[in-house]
């Protein structure tokens, strides 16, 4: 039987518009946004205060739009979205979000890459969404500019998002050309002519272009369309008005309320693009934007901004846990709630920073590339520690078990499929990856999950393990497969696997059980080897893909009849290692 939201969680108050893009929804108060005069400046960086209001950033999307226009060669009415593919490969800066509106301006496509990218990894994605230009940031140019190289990207379509320079360490290189330079251009150049799109025209076209592993296999370009974040936004903060409507009731004499929140994860990731880019700026909220996660900066901008809603992942919860004396040191007052997600958060852990934290609500959403981000959401009024919270509206799901029978009671584990406006429009150039993920109008997540009920009487959803193959470290998505690929080339691997095992401070870390060459004598040293081995993927891939959880040597992977790899046994006897070892992992 499918599920669906609670019965308190409102109905969506109209249906996701399809006629218009992203940056009109985001930037006009035709669609229910907060109104532009009275909202808090949408990006403030959280190390020097910079700042610009709403009004300030939608004259710069129409000015930048304009100053790429004529740069690029972008006509709003000309071409698909396929043609103007623009990559930004950058920390998050104030102007990475208003440059993907402004590239929806265009009727074109933002396509992030993950800042930790190695120049490998960056020019499969360049190659891939065949971005016709590169935006980047001063502490990223070399490898960005290593990469370009290699696509034929060159270096007078590499521009830069500016970042603070004691960040950067280094101020913008002479003649390189900044979104500033773009904006300044635009000033001068005529008003773009409006797009000319039809209904349906954003259930279709594609916004952004995200890369994700899925279900299996090497990162693939995820289709996000316009309508895709539009609905998801609404989702979110429809699921949200109670909750908003009950704190305006309890602050006297205000008709309104609004916030601060943490802008520290990557923009690049879902989370960050929609959850926190996206529908906090649409209900009026402010984003204090960091360029990366340092424990202390990241206080004081809490304490320097009076951030009310922290947007975190498990690894820096459990960080902030283990560092009370720290904490201690800055005032934490402003702050009523944490969202954590990108991976599951442990009840222990949930439970050590509520009694750090009496008064925080500590709320846990679940969500995927390609579900355009939040499926399910813990509500302030209705926390459940371990649970990843209810479904939002507009969205049913139903759960199915290995032998493809639709489960139809409560604490019966399946596969979790999703139905939503907000689930994307497929694979880039995938039909194989996309027929075993998009059926019958669900979307496969792979995700192992029940359905329980609350103390409060709502239905709330548990992922309890992963069906699929993912690797999350930090929140960050590894693909084993590809690791694989890469360890093969290494001349004393014969054949590998790649699992996931847990990690106190990164949630996973990748572990990779090896055959050895033939050609490796008896008398080499394992460890020497291993060593080896593991410097061979630190050379080429981000750290997080590194085999931080070892390297261990066997006899053979065990496959199925086919030759597919079983690291479900792996797995399973990794587990029961630690296990009889006494680890509580």
């Amino acid at each position: 039987m499918p599920f669906h939201p609670p019965s308190w969680v409102p109905q969506l108050p109209f249906d996701p518009p399809d006629s218009i893009p992203i940056s009109d929804f985001m930037l006009d108060e035709n669609h229910g946004r907060h109104p532009l005069g009275y909202a808090q400046n949408p990006f403030t960086c959280g190390l020097t205060g910079k700042t610009y209001s709403s009004l300030e950033v939608k004259e710069r999307v129409d000015y930048l739009a304009r100053g790429l226009a004529k740069e690029l060669g972008f006509h709003p009415n000309k071409g698909s979205e396929w043609d103007k593919v623009i990559a930004v490969f950058s920390v998050n800066t104030l102007d990475t979000i208003p440059l993907a509106w402004a590239t929806h301006r265009l009727g074109g496509i933002q396509t992030p890459a993950n800042a930790a990218y190695s120049a490998a990894e960056l020019e499969y994605q360049l190659k891939n969404s065949n971005a016709k230009a590169l935006f980047t940031c001063v502490p990223l140019l070399e490898t960005a500019r290593e990469a370009a190289k290699k696509c034929n990207i060159p270096d007078n379509r590499i521009y830069i998002l500016e970042v603070p320079e004691k960040f950067a360490g280094k101020p913008t290189p002479e003649g390189m050309k900044t979104v500033d330079d773009f904006i300044r251009d635009g000033q001068k150049l005529d008003r773009l002519e409006p797009l000319k799109w039809e209904a349906g025209d954003g259930a279709k076209k594609t916004a952004f272009l995200c890369y994700s592993s899925g279900t299996s296999g090497l990162p693939k370009g995820v289709m996000i369309s316009h309508r895709n974040v539009i609905a998801n936004t609404l989702q979110i903060n429809t699921f949200e008005k109670p909750n908003r409507d009950k704190m305006i009731n309890d602050l006297r004499n205000q008709t309104d309320y609004t916030e601060n929140v943490l802008g520290l994860l990557p923009m690049s990731h879902i989370y960050g693009l929609v959850v926190i880019s996206h529908a906090s700026i649409y209900r009026g909220d402010g984003v204090i934007v960091l360029p990366k996660f340092e424990f202390t900066a990241t206080l004081q901008a809490i304490q320097d901004h009076k951030i009310g809603s922290l947007f975190l992942v498990p690894p820096i919860i459990i960080l902030m846990t283990k560092n009370t004396k720290v904490l201690a040191q800055y005032d934490l007052s402003s702050v009523w709630s944490i969202f954590t997600g990108a991976a599951p958060l442990g009840q222990e852990s949930a439970e050590e920073l509520q009694k750090i934290f009496p008064t925080w609500k500590i709320r846990q959403g679940y969500g995927l590339t390609e579900t355009c981000t939040v499926v399910t959401s813990s509500s302030p009024d209705d926390i459940w520690f371990g649970s990843s919270g209810s479904l939002l509206p507009g969205i049913e799901c139903k759960i199915v078990t290995v032998e493809g029978n639709e489960v139809t009671g409560y604490d019966q584990p399946g596969e979790l499929l999703v139905k939503s406006p907000a689930v994307v429009l497929g694979y880039l150039n995938n039909d194989k990856a996309n027929t075993e993920t998009f059926q019958d109008g669900y979307m496969r997540t792979g995700d192992e999950a029940v359905v329980r009920k609350a103390p409060s009487g709502n239905e709330h959803v548990f992922i309890v393990d992963r069906i699929k193959e993912l690797i999350k470290v930090q929140g960050h998505q590894v693909a084993p497969a590809e690791l694989e690929a890469h360890l093969l080339a290494h001349p004393a691997v014969n054949d590998c696997a790649v699992i996931q095992i847990p990690n106190e401070k990164t949630g996973e870390v990748p572990k990779a059980f090896v055959v050895k060459s033939p050609s490796i004598g008896l008398e080499e040293n394992d460890r020497v080897i291993a060593r080896e081995i593991q410097k061979h993927v630190e050379n080429h891939k981000a750290r997080y893909k590194w085999i931080s959880g070892g390297i261990e040597f066997v006899d053979e992977i065990p496959k199925s009849p086919s030759g597919k790899i079983l690291r479900r046994l792996l797995r399973d006897r990794e587990k029961e290692k630690r296990r009889k070892a006494g680890s509580k992992l």
